[in-house]
């Protein structure tokens, strides 16, 4: 079947632009279909989500209560000894990128075992935490267990020195 790609378009789809302020006798001079004065007439009269007119808008006058920790979250991929022990084979090492080409997880956060389930093969663990029944579990079935705690990504603090006169203080 040969398809026609130089099909023109419906009649009315295509209109011409509407030009606006080219004097009285266009049709659409002095106010330029504005209306009269006023913000919405100016150049840029636009307003912002929440604008009252001036009024202080309600998510200002509102009280803002409490704290939110979310810029300070650690999130942590959770694995289940389970999950594991029906997806790996005996002497292979579960850490974070075997963890994703196995498509246990999704993201590369630091993940966590827990003890849900029972292991029979012995595995090596590399990963950031384990819980204390999930240790005991790998250690009765002869696995090995590499600890790799996620790092602080807080700024590291920086010491201010101040010159006087040359002189370096501090």
């Amino acid at each position: 079947m040969a398809y026609d790609f130089n099909l023109p378009a419906p009649e009315g789809a295509n209109r011409k632009k509407r030009i606006l302020g080219r004097g009285q006798g266009s049709g659409r001079g002095t106010t330029s279909g504005k209306g009269n004065k006023g913000q919405q007439a100016r150049s840029g009269g636009k307003t912002y989500v929440g604008f009252e007119g001036g009024q202080m808008p309600l998510y200002r006058r509102l009280a803002q209560r409490g704290f939110s920790n979310y810029p300070f979250i650690k999130e942590w991929e959770v694995v289940n000894l389970a999950e594991i022990e029906a997806r790996y084979k005996a002497g292979e090492t579960v850490d974070a990128v075997s963890l994703i080409k196995k498509g246990i997880i999704k993201k590369t956060h630091p993940v966590k075992i827990l003890a849900s389930g029972d292991l029979t093969k012995k595995l090596n663990f590399n990963v950031a935490a384990v819980s204390a029944s999930a240790k005991e579990k790998i250690e009765k079935a002869g696995g090995s267990l590499a600890l790799n705690p996620p790092r602080d990504k807080a700024r590291p603090k920086i010491k201010k020195r101040t010159e006087v006169r040359g002189k370096k203080n501090g």
